[in-house]
């Protein structure tokens, strides 16, 4: 099974809309993937589903934050990396994935993208790490 740790973009857009991100959540419930989530990635997630422009209640945080634990697999890295100098919060999405041994970081963010790849684990795009799953894997 391929293990895999989603950028907080991806989480949000997700738990918020239709499309890849959903897709690749939909993924982990259905235990096609092994999705990855560490405290950092959690903190993340409720402070943005807090800002105006999603405007979550607590209740529906705290139950979101629940789903994606159910469905993921809790890690906490333990080796600090501060390579991504224009935003460092990104640093904490790839501890996740180096802790975790994920094959794949599915994120939508610039400077991680921008990578390609950190210590062997592949950094693509929902629609992208979609594209070379089997069809059946994710069929709706």
């Amino acid at each position: 099974m391929l293990r895999v740790t989603a950028d907080t973009n991806v989480i949000i857009s997700g738990l918020n809309f239709s499309g890849n991100p959903r897709r690749v959540l939909q993924m982990a419930e259905e235990g096609v993937i092994q999705l990855a989530v560490s405290d950092a990635i959690l903190d993340e997630v409720a402070k943005v589903l807090r800002r105006e422009k999603f405007g979550w209640e607590e209740e529906e945080i705290r139950r979101a934050l629940r789903q994606i634990s159910r469905l993921s697999e809790h890690v906490d890295p333990k080796q600090r990396i501060d390579i991504i100098t224009e935003d460092p919060t990104d640093d904490r999405i790839l501890e996740c994935a180096a802790a975790s041994g994920s094959d794949y970081l599915v994120s939508g963010d610039k400077h991680l993208l921008k990578l390609e790849q950190y210590r062997g684990i592949k950094i693509i795009k929902p629609a992208d790490f979609l594209a070379i799953q089997s069809p059946s894997t994710h069929s709706l």
